[in-house]
């Protein structure tokens, strides 16, 4: 008997149940992910605090934590962990969703995350040209941010322990690594 394969598209996301569970879509594959851990929050909060203040400080642009729809195209829409759109491409965004590659992506991991955000979700981010992609793990508690090259993304640095971070994307920034994991 012939299989047929249900193509989901940015329509059928508009549909999905608000029930907690994060929805994306891979290439017309649906992906469910249940709400994230302790830890996970955790980083996040502590992460969205202090790109936040200094984005909004020095006017940079805006940025925005899950859930928050980037649409790559109607069969490929994804929900990084926190995001970040400057001020000379604001154009990107749109009443529910950014239309096109943030400057900055942020994930998260998590264990049923970790794979994806390491293989599906870096390569499309690298095709797109989000300008900074950052992993972060807070079971290991380390930070790996990926830049462009010419031969596309490389690890720019890994930090970890008490490791000051001072990203590419927001050079007058600063800040200790532990700070996220307190």
């Amino acid at each position: 008997m012939p299989t047929t394969s249900v193509k989901f598209t940015y329509q059928d996301l508009l549909t999905a149940p608000d029930d907690g569970n994060r929805y994306e879509i891979f290439e017309g594959e649906l992906i469910v992910t249940p709400s994230p851990t302790v830890k996970h929050q955790n980083a996040l909060h502590n992460l969205t605090l202090l790109l936040g203040q200094h984005i909004k400080n020095n006017k940079l642009g805006k940025m925005y934590s899950a859930p928050m729809d980037v649409y790559f195209d109607e069969e490929t829409v994804v929900e990084p962990d926190l995001l970040f759109v400057s001020n000379k491409r604001l154009h990107i965004l749109e009443e529910r969703r950014i239309n096109g590659a943030p400057d900055l992506v942020v994930e998260i991991l998590s264990p049923g995350t970790a794979e994806r955000d390491r293989g599906f979700k870096f390569r499309r981010y690298e095709k797109e040209g989000v300008n900074e992609y950052w992993i972060v793990d807070p079971v290991e508690e380390h930070v790996e941010i990926y830049t462009p090259q010419k031969n596309g993304y490389e690890l720019f640095d890994q930090f970890s322990n008490d490791d000051e971070i001072s990203p590419p994307l927001f050079s007058e920034l600063s800040f200790k690594l532990s700070e996220l994991w307190e």
